[in-house]
């Protein structure tokens, strides 16, 4: 399987990136095929909404990074999402990368799986409910099928998601893709 793993920190080694990484070790222990975009570290201009690409059937008027996600998008068969979570939703980082989608929208839409990987500094039982609603809805309107979420909430630090069990499920998520 084809998996593209977008990630949204602009911390490196933060708890979101342990995350990803542990998620990118068990999909390709699971003999998955793994394209990484790091939207933190890409150049990618938000949409305008200008619609000059017509969905996928024009290009798109920015030629940034966001040209090298698309081949990888479109042939992908599931979509990781990973991003700590921003007042209540993803980072602005990955959510420009997603908002870009309109650029290929007819080519993506249908037949694709998806997981959300979050880590939160709270660990209020609701404050994962914006993104995952984000999530959920995004999914209705692109027809991908969800295939899993580690929400690691109470993980502000990166030592903190060592005391849980957030990391291992993160693996045990990317081993169950085949």
């Amino acid at each position: 399987m084809k998996i593209v793993v977008i990630t949204g920190s602009p911390h490196k080694n933060g708890t979101s990136a342990q995350l990803a990484a542990e998620f990118i070790k068990g999909a390709a222990e699971a003999g998955n095929e793994i394209y990484r975009f790091d939207a933190a570290f890409s150049q990618v201009h938000p949409c305008i909404g200008c619609d000059h690409c017509e969905c996928g059937k024009r290009e798109c008027v920015f030629k940034d990074e966001e040209l090298k996600l698309y081949p990888q998008l479109i042939g992908a068969d599931l979509v990781a999402f990973v991003s700590p979570l921003y007042y209540h939703g993803l980072s602005a980082q990955i959510k420009a990368v997603i908002d870009r989608f309109h650029g290929v929208d007819d080519l993506i839409r249908g037949g694709k799986k998806a997981v959300l990987l979050i880590s939160a500094a709270d660990s209020a039982p609701w404050v994962t409910d914006g993104v995952t609603a984000t999530y959920e809805t995004d999914l209705k309107y692109l027809k991908w099928q969800d295939c899993g979420r580690v929400l690691a909430t109470g993980c502000y630090k990166p030592e903190d998601l060592l005391k849980t069990d957030f990391r291992r499920q993160a693996y045990l998520l990317g081993k169950s893709i085949k």
